[in-house]
């Protein structure tokens, strides 16, 4: 007999928990599982593979944070579509979602908790413990994040480890000239990566700060940092104070990031809390040796010294000094890169992840 499920998350914006709801939506076996979509505030790019695939997406149009007349469209939509079970991922379909779904009657609600979120006051954890007591489970993609929310008061008996899936590398259809190029970058410089968006918790400011020590001491390092977010104006002024547009570069948000990993030589993810950063799964998937701030999060996915190494949060010299060793040591450098590439292979699959949600699903 075939499930209903409908997802619940904010919006489809280009994030890693949308990322992640997609391959699941998209994967889940269709002679199991019928699936919706619905999103609580606004649509967006990732939707987009969501309609290819032929899977229903309602948007709820969210106006504000305590939107009233948002749960009453919600609970609306979940009383026409009849769901088997509802499952909801971050904080604002966390806490809508939760609430429409048991007030339309839903038997089976699942949550996803999918970040460490020091951002979140008294008032939001505790509706958070208050709803997690009408939960059957809540997912997420690593012990960090259970450990969190279990340190503030959340039954650790309720929480699903299920690591983020990745589909299968797709050859880069450029080659290093090319992808240098296209960065803007001199082709006999050493290229170091950092992905993601420009606001504080990522803290680029550090790596920043790294890749002018990585330079001053090498003289043919670039850093390169691919995103767009809210500090982009702020950094970018920051970089010109402490260095060089030779030595750091803004790219800005790109579709090419996948082309363009293979041949970076050093990938950097300097980030103050993290869930599981897809950014260096795709880095490790691609072999680039990692370069991680030593938090749960990434704790998850780099094991110091064997598949990346880890710094201790912040220490800016520790993550130029790590690098240049890795820049000196080819031989150890594409040691940890292929070991990178050997555990997302094994243990990051798409087919894993949707598998462990099905089961949760079914029992």
């Amino acid at each position: 007999m075939t499930q209903r499920i409908v997802q619940i998350i904010p919006t489809m914006d280009r994030g890693g928990a949308e990322k992640q709801l997609c391959l699941l939506a998209e994967h889940l076996p269709r002679d199991q599982f019928d699936v919706h979509v619905v999103l609580l505030t606004h649509d967006g790019p990732r939707s987009q593979s969501l309609r290819d695939a032929d899977i229903p997406v309602t948007v709820i149009g969210k106006r504000f944070k305590a939107d009233p007349s948002a749960l009453f469209r919600l609970r609306r939509e979940l009383m026409r579509l009849k769901p088997d079970a509802v499952h909801t991922w971050l904080f604002a379909a966390n806490s809508f979602g939760r609430a429409a779904a048991r007030w339309a009657g839903v038997r089976k609600i699942f949550a996803s908790e999918r970040c460490v979120d020091p951002w979140k006051t008294s008032a939001h954890l505790m509706i958070d413990r208050t709803l997690a007591k009408r939960t059957n489970a809540i997912t997420t993609n690593s012990t960090g994040v259970r450990d969190f929310y279990v340190g503030h008061g959340i039954d650790r008996d309720l929480f699903r480890i299920i690591p983020n899936g990745i589909p299968p590398r797709k050859t880069s259809s450029i080659d290093r000239d090319e992808a240098f190029s296209r960065l803007k970058v001199e082709s006999d410089r050493k290229l170091i990566l950092a992905v993601g968006r420009l606001w504080p918790q990522k803290r680029y400011r550090d790596l920043i700060w790294a890749a002018e020590l990585t330079g001053t001491v090498r003289e043919d390092t670039t850093l390169v940092i691919i995103g767009d977010g809210p500090q982009s104006g702020e950094l970018l002024r920051h970089r010109d104070a402490v260095t060089t547009p030779q030595r750091v570069r803004f790219a800005g948000q790109r579709d090419d990031v996948s082309d363009l990993l293979p041949h970076a030589d050093a990938f950097w993810i300097g980030s103050e809390y993290e869930g599981q950063s897809n950014s260096v799964i795709e880095a490790m998937q691609a072999g680039v040796p990692v370069i991680a701030s030593d938090i749960p999060g990434n704790r998850d996915l780099v094991v110091s010294g064997q598949t990346g190494m880890l710094v201790k949060l912040g220490d800016t010299a520790d993550f130029a000094r790590q690098t240049i060793e890795l820049f000196n040591e080819k031989a150890t450098a594409d040691q940890l890169g292929d070991a990178a590439k050997q555990r997302i292979a094994t243990e990051f699959t798409v087919e894993k992840m949707v598998q462990s949600h099905a089961d949760l699903y079914e029992n």
